[in-house]
């Protein structure tokens, strides 16, 4: 096993070398997890640790969290109408996603809804066990919309010339070596009570709960060091492309196919619900659209950071869409079963 985890980092370090070498956007996310799938779907045998997943999680809540000075919340709030018509428009896309799967493929109307639903991976994939729907073309369906939301959308803000557009610095400047010790161990408290609530997204939630307290309070252990975001992007990356396997694309195509035109199509529409919302937001146009795309929160925080668009405002847009699609999911399921005639 040992060798299968170091065989997979020492490939997702590569990946990410060489995206920094043909300058590639979020080269240490998407260098990472492009080679790795593409080994992984190859057969090599790889394999990437749980607790790495949780490492780069922590990082990137983290980090996150950082960016909550007073200041900043105040600028979140002036931007809750926009965040919470975010909210629905996540919703809206369950029921289009739902209805093109059950056009065009051979799912149920169950697994149709929870291969839909913008929320979390394995938060949808629980759902969807607990409710008796297909959890293997649920996992599919994410893994799906997440490799190509985190693939096309970086390349695509690359081409348009909007980095730096919607810049935030963290309040923390500086490392202290203290400070930071404590801000780790404070911040992994937070992962750890998260994970033991059985609350979605323990290792990014719980740590950016707890720096966004202290950063809101004007208590400034320390910053990261700067090499710590890229070994998190790196970790995402390798967790990401760990979860593709050789009969990927052979499992279920026309499945598949049906999945990538619906993430192409919210996608679109993410980028016209971003443009609508600037008459209503102070905030630029590509971080609406950031805010509004069907990615998951890490992947699009990481996007925001890298490309300074608006760090706060996205994670806030995401962290509220992502918790309200896992409350509201089962219930609308049940409501939508009950009146199809369907059992739960």
């Amino acid at each position: 096993m040992l060798v299968r985890v170091a065989g997979g980092f020492g490939i997702a370090l590569i990946g990410a070398l060489l995206a920094v070498w043909v300058n590639m956007p979020l080269p240490w996310m998407l260098g990472a997890l492009l080679l790795t799938a593409a080994t992984r779907i190859g057969g090599l045998g790889t394999a990437c640790p749980r607790p790495a997943r949780n490492g780069g999680q922590w990082v990137i809540g983290t980090s996150l969290g950082l960016y909550f000075t007073p200041q900043v919340i105040g600028h979140i709030g002036s931007n809750a109408g926009p965040i919470l018509v975010g909210m629905f428009f996540a919703v809206a896309l369950a029921f289009m996603g739902t209805a093109i799967l059950r056009r065009y493929t051979d799912v149920d109307f169950k697994t149709a809804w929870f291969s839909s639903a913008i929320g979390g991976a394995s938060e949808m994939a629980s759902l969807a066990e607990r409710h008796g729907a297909r959890i293997d073309r649920v996992a599919t369906a994410h893994s799906v919309r997440v490799l190509l939301v985190v693939v096309t959308v970086p390349f695509i803000f690359q081409w348009w010339g909007v980095a730096g557009l919607d810049p935030t610095v963290p309040g923390p400047k500086d490392v202290h070596g203290l400070g930071l010790a404590a801000l780790i161990a404070l911040t992994c408290v937070g992962g750890m009570a998260f994970m033991r609530l059985r609350l979605p997204n323990p290792w990014v939630l719980g740590p950016m709960l707890v720096a966004m307290v202290l950063t809101a309070s004007s208590i400034e252990l320390s910053a990261l060091p700067d090499y710590v975001p890229k070994i998190g992007q790196l970790l995402i990356g390798w967790s990401l492309g760990d979860r593709y396997r050789p009969d990927f694309f052979h499992s279920a195509p026309r499945f598949i196919a049906a999945v990538a035109g619906f993430t192409v199509l919210a996608l679109t529409l993410a980028f016209g619900v971003g443009a609508v919302l600037s008459w209503w937001s102070a905030a630029p146009i590509p971080t609406l659209i950031l805010g509004t795309t069907p990615g998951g929160i890490a992947e699009m925080a990481i996007t925001a950071k890298v490309l300074q668009l608006g760090v706060p405002v996205v994670t806030a847009f995401h962290v509220t869409r992502m918790v309200f699609v896992v409350i509201v999911t089962g219930p609308i399921y049940g409501f939508l079963a009950r009146r199809q005639g369907n059992s739960a």
